[in-house]
């Protein structure tokens, strides 16, 4: 079996359908035995049967299997979307009165789930951290501590976290981990190596690839899988359909290629953003300017194409005409697909967070964030260059 990533996720296992070089979608909700003793048997052994979509089949094993393989998993789970995921990750973890420690700038909806939905239906309190000392989440842990939920690099910042520290700190208090591994990618981290519990990522970004698939994916090790699949995952009901289970499978055949693309325009697009006069910071991983420079190279092997920077300006008229007069990059929101993107925080944090609130998350009016997709680096560059210059009233 081939161990590189890009020979493994180029070359199906699974090719035995009449020679297709594609495998089949398995678009049925139900499979057939030929008698009693048949099926009473699978039933014996539903997660290695076919009985029933909602639990197992074919076509989104063959993506559940690439995914493992990718992230040094035992086993992964396909969710209909990231959230679907997090939320059967986080119950899998936790139970009544207990508690989590996250981080500050964790996915919005991640953190309403936690401090609201889990607080009024369960009374778990959710305490949020900076996350870059692990004395920090040491000095949090309570009796009842039951899950530190950690997203490295984070929302919006891209703060990290010491996955291997805070993994061993876990394991001596009995505390399960996840993280959210949705910007490196398996390619260029591996939580689980660093002694994380679960992996959990939404497929929509990198993995997916190509912004036509919702979806969602747990991975660990056999156990906490075989648990959470016959609880979370079957009980709650949210499997992904076997056509994007599909366009998954297709996706990960160019995820390294496509992974590598991002990496390089990024780097290219965050040193120019670097030199820019009206620019008071980028937010990169991949820069030596950035604070956890040093860690992101112990625990990463490469770098996405999402980063963010602030303008040197907290006037909402500016930061719009800037944002306004970009064209190469498309607005809206998500990331992860061939398409260059570009978000304003502002835009929704606004809606959602009374300002002292947004001001304790790092970020500004005038802060942007960019998904870097598969163009010509260039032209992006170009694209940022007339929005600064020409349309940015700033002075040069």
């Amino acid at each position: 079996m081939p161990s590189l990533p890009e020979t493994l996720l180029c070359h199906d296992a699974e090719r035995k359908y009449e020679g297709a070089v594609v495998p089949p979608i398995f678009q049925n909700s139900l499979f057939t035995f030929p008698d009693w003793e048949a099926i009473d048997n699978a039933f014996d052994a539903r997660q290695e049967n076919y009985i029933y979509s909602r639990g197992k089949n074919p076509t989104v094993d063959f993506a559940e299997k690439k995914l493992a393989e990718i992230a040094h998993a035992d086993r992964a789970i396909l969710f209909t979307s990231g959230m679907a995921a997090i939320s059967a990750a986080v119950l899998y973890c936790v139970k009544p009165n207990s508690h989590i420690i996250t981080v500050k700038n964790v996915y919005g909806p991640t953190s309403n789930f936690m401090a609201n939905y889990l607080k009024e239906k369960l009374n778990i309190e959710t305490t949020y951290i900076s996350g870059e000392r692990v004395e920090e989440f040491r000095e949090h842990i309570r009796k009842n501590t039951s899950l530190i939920y950690l997203e490295s690099p984070s929302s919006a910042v891209f703060s990290l976290q010491d996955l291997e520290a805070v993994a061993y700190l876990a394991k001596e208090n009995n505390i399960k981990t996840i993280c959210d591994n949705t910007w490196a990618t398996p390619l260029f981290q591996h939580p689980l190596d660093l002694g994380i519990d679960l992996e959990v990522h939404s497929v929509s970004k990198y993995l997916g690839g190509h912004s036509d698939l919702v979806a969602g994916a747990v991975m660990g090790k056999k156990r906490d899988m075989e648990v959470l699949f016959a609880r979370e995952y079957e009980w709650l009901g949210g499997k992904i359909s076997p056509f994007e289970a599909w366009l998954l499978i297709r996706s990960l055949r160019t995820l390294p290629i496509r992974m590598q693309r991002h990496q390089e325009n990024a780097m290219k697009v965050a040193q120019f953003l670097e030199k820019q006069p009206q620019i008071e910071l980028v937010r990169y991983p991949g820069l030596p300017s950035f604070p956890q420079y040093e860690l992101g190279k112990k625990q990463m092997s490469g770098y996405s194409g999402l980063l963010s920077f602030q303008l040197k300006t907290n006037d909402i008229n500016q930061v719009k005409a800037f944002y306004n007069a970009l064209k190469m990059f498309h607005k809206g929101v998500s990331w992860g697909g061939f398409e260059s993107l570009a978000y304003a925080p502002a835009i929704s944090y606004l809606k959602e967070l009374p300002p002292e609130q947004f001001a304790q998350m790092g970020i500004s009016l005038g802060d942007i964030r960019i998904s870097v997709g598969l163009e010509n680096a260039e032209d992006l560059i170009g694209d940022l260059r007339e929005a600064l210059t020409i349309k940015f009233d700033l002075p040069l």
